[in-house]
């Protein structure tokens, strides 16, 4: 009515909802073992390289926009239909949040191969070590296989869970699962190799770019969670810079400082052999007891991760009521 002040309420965030469900979901069940989203992406990616494949950046290039592009656009058209039915919007965030993201069988594969290397089965611990990274298990000892599940569990923090939270916080479901396609193309085309260093280098770059803001929160966010504030900060300035990647480093390093060990060094991929810098020099060499400390520290930054997106979430939307 005319003179009369209106006040309102912030109304609840749909991805609030929808994230917590879909994390709930990851937290139940995990990944199931056939037919998952990101496999059916996987294979999708794959048949679409058949045919623009050429050793060329360009060709690269299309098939990196064809694959993503198409991916956002099919979340953006499935919001859209359901913009005007809260229920069903936070149905669709639930069901994209679970699709993308991987914390549970992160940790479950984790813990599996901590269990097998504690009973000093370290066939069984090789034979899991390819589900979680694609380093050379043949190449490695017990002590190597739990620094290579440390840092794994460190990296995929970042790149299953917090990057992708990041994204469906700033673009809803089209966010989320983008993120999830240019990350999952990255694994399949961004290494180098013969096939793909020319090929993979656009996957490779947008990869980078697209996970440089989740690959920051999620060091931020383990100072915050790591029982070694200060030594998880230390690291992360004076080691990251080192690391080839521009996102693992910063990761891998606020690790490091927090669970207090030492990470990187010499790395076998394929018979490819990489020496790394060495993070949290001051650390101790990773313990078999430290993978199941990292994965309790990958849960409590994945708390964090979703606190801070949707109270990002909330603030945001309470500047644009007050400016309205």
């Amino acid at each position: 009515m005319p003179g009369r002040r209106r006040t309102s309420r912030l109304s609840p965030d749909r991805f609030a909802y929808g994230a917590a469900a879909g994390l709930a979901v990851d937290l139940l069940v995990g990944d199931p073992r056939r037919g998952h989203p990101v496999a059916a992406f996987g294979r999708a990616a794959a048949a679409v390289e058949q045919r623009l494949h050429h050793d060329h950046r360009g060709w690269g290039a299309l098939h990196t926009a064809v694959c993503v592009g198409s991916t956002a656009a099919l979340g953006a058209l499935a919001a859209r239909a359901v913009r005007n039915r809260p229920t069903a919007a936070v149905a669709l965030t639930a069901a994209s949040v679970w699709a993308v993201v991987g914390g549970t069988t992160l940790g479950r594969e984790a813990r599996a191969i901590g269990g097998a290397l504690a009973a000093g089965d370290l066939e069984v611990a090789r034979e899991r070590l390819p589900h979680l990274c694609g380093r050379d298990p043949q190449s490695l000892d017990g002590p190597a296989m739990a620094r290579a599940v440390v840092e794994s569990v460190a990296e995929n923090t970042s790149d299953a869970v917090v990057g992708a939270l990041f994204w469906g916080a700033v673009a809803g479901v089209p966010g989320l699962l983008g993120f999830r396609a240019v990350n999952t193309l990255d694994a399949m085309v961004g290494h180098k190799s013969p096939r793909h260093r020319r090929f993979g280098w656009a996957s490779a770059r947008l990869d980078d770019l697209a996970g440089w803001p989740g690959a920051r929160l999620t060091a931020a966010l383990t100072t915050v969670a790591g029982g070694n504030p200060r030594g998880a900060v230390r690291a992360w300035r004076a080691d990251a810079p080192q690391h080839p990647s521009p996102n693992a480093g910063p990761v891998e390093a606020s690790f490091a400082g927090a669970l207090g060990v030492r990470l990187g060094g010499t790395l076998s991929y394929a018979g490819r052999v990489e020496h790394r810098p060495v993070l949290n020099g001051e650390g101790r060499p990773v313990e078999v007891a430290d993978i199941d400390r990292a994965v309790r520290l990958s849960r409590r930054v994945t708390a964090l991760t979703l606190a801070a997106c949707v109270g990002g979430r909330l603030i945001v939307s309470a500047l644009k009521r007050r400016n309205a």
